[in-house]
């Protein structure tokens, strides 16, 4: 049986502004398990980067409950939360005149204090994490001469020299081709079982999120959050709320998305 790393209870999320709160999604909850790789799916503005920021504390919730470690988030501090929760955010990696070795270094500043000096067990931490993220033999090269799929790993084996129990991506594909996006999830997916992380990760990429997660997240507006298993998912009609419009369909034997030719 699977530990419960982190849950949601009743969760609303959104902003505040001045004395206006702004409701994004209301309603929400779930539980994320160690040992598992858990994708939030959903159309554009439903409110996935907002929550992927409420769970990692860069913003408050509204209303409701998030437990981490069976404790309230908000029982945290920040460096405490540091050594539980890293996050791989969606921007590309813009840093000059690092090498891969001190840049994946930099996921031990939690632990290294204001200078940052990596002691010998930290060395060993993060050839570790070079060896886990398949990228050993780059740590030498300067980040400015990877690929955007070298670079994504990059930040994954720094997010691993944190030692955190749990994983935070946003879009970890967003800007890779192809087959860089099933390597990326497949390495996920590996890790997630060697090293027993609760990882979460967003994505557009729904079909390799139908054929990889162990878990889905589905946010819409109608129904708030659903989860559950692809297969689960793939069975109970829901996927077909990512298109409201009809355009596109939903082949739930093939776990595939097409065109609806019938509207043609």
């Amino acid at each position: 049986m699977e530990k419960k790393t982190i849950q949601i209870r009743n969760l609303s999320i959104g902003y505040k502004r001045k004395r206006n709160e702004y409701l994004v999604a209301g309603n929400l909850s779930s539980t994320l398990y160690s040992g598992e790789l858990t994708c939030l799916i959903g159309a554009n503005g439903v409110g996935k980067s907002t929550l992927m920021r409420t769970l990692a504390a860069f913003q408050p919730a509204l209303a409701g409950e998030i437990r981490i470690k069976d404790k309230n988030i908000s029982a945290y501090s920040g460096s405490e939360l540091s050594k539980i929760i890293s996050v791989v955010l969606t921007e590309r990696v813009d840093v000059h005149h690092l090498s891969v070795y001190e840049l994946v270094g930099m996921g031990r500043s939690p632990y290294t204090g204001f200078w940052g000096t990596l002691k010998r067990e930290d060395e060993a931490i993060v050839w570790d994490a070079l060896q886990q993220a398949g990228i050993s033999h780059l740590s030498g090269r300067s980040i400015e001469t990877l690929s955007d799929g070298e670079r994504q790993k990059v930040m994954i084996a720094k997010a691993l020299t944190q030692q955190t129990p749990v994983i935070f991506l946003d879009e970890p594909t967003a800007f890779l081709d192809f087959p860089s996006k099933v390597e990326i999830l497949q390495t996920l997916h590996r890790l997630s079982r060697t090293t027993r992380k609760t990882i979460f990760l967003s994505t557009h990429d729904l079909e390799l999120a139908l054929q990889i997660a162990d878990t889905l997240w589905l946010m819409d507006k109608t129904h708030g959050l659903t989860t559950g298993s692809p297969e689960e998912l793939a069975q109970s009609g829901c996927m077909e709320n990512l298109f409201p419009n009809k355009n596109v369909v939903f082949d739930s034997d093939t776990r595939r998305f097409k065109l609806n030719t019938d509207t043609q």
